[in-house]
């Protein structure tokens, strides 16, 4: 019997068509989280980087800082910082305040960094960069958990403030967390059998798998997950296992396929950016249901069918069963956010997915769990 309901949370990386204007785009990604508060998402997770026009936030505590005060329930998330490309000193006390500033609703999201020109333009493009991620996060984690001047030394980076520490006017000491003793880590999968997630399930962490994972291969997370946890005597939790998912619903059937399945729509566009990023970075097979698929078979069509769930609500229910019940028990299903290239039907369909789709979706599981 299940105990628990699946919960519903936003990701947005975000990637818009380059010619938007910037003032709009950035509206655009808060107004969109907005009302994932107001709909009472669990969650909302927003991407950062430096180096590209389309995944055009730059500093994704910058954006969460921006809807302190406008959020009322929501826990909002770094999705991701990139570590390499930030000095460990500063994303711990970076970290501290916007914990501090959202009192606990934060949740740290880390990873190596996924874009190749965000690595060249911090000069990490021919560096270890998973390497420097763990030196990174277990820097901050040091930083957290011990006193200044701090003595931690590393490969990449070297910490101290021992020769101007004056800890009786406060300086030399970098703040700590709201949480304690830090905010929950989240880190995102996006490779068949992640290594990355064994390693969150021996470190206490929880994880994402990505939306433009095939659904059997995000299956192949949670064993990874189990064998982690095993590692350190934790018991696998459903709930520390996040899914995303591009999903866009309709009051029509024959709306929700044009919009969402439309070469030229704002789903299309998004796989067509992310498919020239990560193809080109030598990684088609992410996309391929089955390895043995020649290249030449992953086309912009054959993603789109199976990557995007779309229709109404009865449609889209039937079609997230069929997805979990080939990944398997999940506890939080993120909604990816994409370019509202039509606002009101962008709305709708949170909109719908919030106080339709979710209900049912659940009643559903429960009635199997029966």
């Amino acid at each position: 019997m299940r105990t628990s309901e699946v919960k519903l949370s936003f990701f947005t990386m975000p990637v818009h068509p380059t010619s938007r204007n910037y003032v709009e785009t950035l509206k655009e990604d808060r107004e969109a989280i907005l009302l994932a508060d107001a709909l009472e998402f669990a969650e909302a997770f927003v991407g950062e980087h430096v180096t590209d026009i389309a995944e055009s936030v730059t500093s994704s505590l910058m954006f969460c800082a921006s809807l302190a005060d406008a959020t009322k329930q929501i826990r909002l998330g770094s999705g991701t910082v990139n570590m390499p490309n930030n000095h460990p000193a500063q994303v711990a006390a970076q970290v501290a305040m916007i914990d501090t500033m959202l009192e606990g609703r934060f949740l740290f999201g880390i990873s190596p960094g996924g874009l190749r020109s965000d690595a060249e333009v911090f000069g990490n493009l021919d560096r270890d960069r998973n390497a420097m991620f763990v030196e990174a996060i277990d820097q901050v984690l040091q930083i957290w958990a011990s006193d200044p001047p701090y003595d931690i030394k590393g490969e990449f980076w070297e910490i101290t403030t021992a020769r101007t520490m004056d800890i009786e006017i406060g300086q030399g000491a970098i703040l700590q967390p709201y949480q304690k003793p830090h905010p929950p880590i989240v880190i995102t999968a996006m490779s068949p059998y992640s290594s990355s997630v064994s390693r969150a399930g021996a470190r206490g962490w929880s994880y994402i798998s990505a939306n433009f994972l095939q659904p059997n291969l995000v299956a192949t997370h949670w064993s990874k997950f189990i064998e982690g946890c095993h590692e350190i005597g934790r018991t696998p939790d459903p709930s520390d296992w996040r899914v995303a998912k591009s999903i866009f619903v309709a009051d029509d059937e024959a709306t929700a396929i044009k919009h969402a399945k439309d070469p030229n729509g704002p789903y299309g566009f998004y796989y067509r950016n992310i498919m020239r990023k990560l193809i080109g970075n030598g990684r088609p097979e992410l996309f391929k249901h089955d390895p043995e698929m020649s290249d030449a078979a992953v086309t912009h069509e054959y993603v789109l069918d199976s990557l995007v769930i779309a229709g109404t609500v009865d449609s889209v229910v039937e079609q997230l069963l069929a997805f979990r019940e080939t990944t398997g028990d999940f506890g939080t299903l993120v909604y990816a956010g994409h370019d509202w290239a039509d606002p009101v039907l962008a709305r709708r369909s949170m909109e719908l997915m919030a106080t339709r789709v979710m209900p049912a979706f659940n009643q559903a599981l429960n009635r199997l769990a029966a």
